[in-house]
């Protein structure tokens, strides 16, 4: 398929209208490199890293690919100021951004040429993103991993559609060419995906963490943190049901508990502890069976929608 004239090929410069989770503490500059490498836009999480991290893994990154690729910024960061200089002075194109409203940067950003793309949850949310600048929006359902909203991508992707004129990326639960097919047929201009590219090879995760993805099934998440404001979605470990269990039926919901949270998604990527462990991911989790490297993760995805297209007219007969 030739998407020669879409709309986010066309904005970031790639081959196929995919963009890779910024998937925080994950996406590094080898991920971000094999994904671009394949044709579509890798991401490097900035969160939890200093200024100066971050240059060091955005010109990582240039070692590995000569195509585009950004950063994404987690605005809860305490290193967020630095890492929307640093964007800048390191000549980054695209920035995704979570977590918060980047509007006091989006200006600043778009001055010096930069490409900006925040996750929203919701459709007041895609507006208010618009009237501030974005060059596009990834509208992003609850059934990705990681932090959510309420939403899920089957509703919120058209309504966004509805209320902007910016490119739209669907996000949450699409990780093979019928989550493809039907993003766009829901209005979508490009996917944004994380949980399949935890399969990735170059995707640098304990290997127990992938052991524990390609064992979930359908009902292999849960979401924990709504107490807190910041509801995420993680597989089904002892940790997280532990966690939910607390969160419930605790009267005193503490900040330390919620740090035990940051330490434990800590645990499942270095240490791949799958008891203390915090294993994030989305409920497409079920769907995700194998390691492949990105680039044939990306062309699987294309070739089946490919498929899928050819042969829709015979479902609607």
């Amino acid at each position: 398929m030739n998407f020669s004239n879409n709309p986010i090929c066309k904005l970031l410069g790639i081959k196929y209208p995919i963009i890779q989770g910024g998937m925080a503490m994950i996406a590094d500059a080898a991920l971000a490199a094999a994904v671009s490498n394949g044709g579509g836009l890798g991401i490097i999480a900035a969160m939890k890293s200093t200024g100066e991290e971050l240059r060091a893994e955005i010109r990582r990154a240039r070692r590995l690919t000569d195509k585009p690729f950004g950063v994404n910024l987690m605005l809860q960061s305490p290193y967020t100021p630095e890492a929307a200089k640093v964007v800048i002075e390191e000549g980054v194109k695209v920035v995704t951004t979570g977590a918060g409203n980047p509007a006091e940067y989006i200006k600043e950003w778009k001055a010096a040429g930069i490409a900006v793309i925040p996750v929203v949850p919701a459709v007041s949310f895609a507006k208010l993103m618009e009237r501030a600048g974005a060059s596009a929006i990834i509208c992003e359902g609850c059934e990705a991993g990681g932090h959510i909203g309420e939403a899920t991508t089957m509703a919120l992707v058209p309504q966004v559609r509805d209320a902007v004129s910016v490119p739209v990326v669907a996000a949450g639960g699409i990780a093979d060419g019928r989550g493809l097919a039907a993003a766009f047929m829901l209005g979508a201009d490009g996917v944004q995906v994380g949980t399949r590219f935890l399969a990735a090879t170059e995707c640098g995760i304990h290997s127990n963490y992938k052991e524990v993805l390609f064992k979930a099934n359908d009902n292999g998440t849960v979401v924990i943190g709504r107490r807190s404001g910041h509801a995420m979605r993680a597989l089904k470990t002892p940790f997280s049901l532990s966690f939910q269990r607390t969160e419930s039926e605790s009267a005193d919901f503490s900040e330390a508990i919620l740090k035990s949270g940051t330490a434990a998604f800590k645990a499942a990527i270095k240490d791949g502890d799958k008891e203390n462990g915090s294993f994030v991911a989305g409920q497409i989790a079920g769907l995700v069976k194998r390691e492949q490297p990105a680039a044939e993760i990306i062309t699987e995805m294309f070739s089946e929608l490919e498929r899928l297209m050819q042969g829709a007219g015979n479902k609607l007969t």
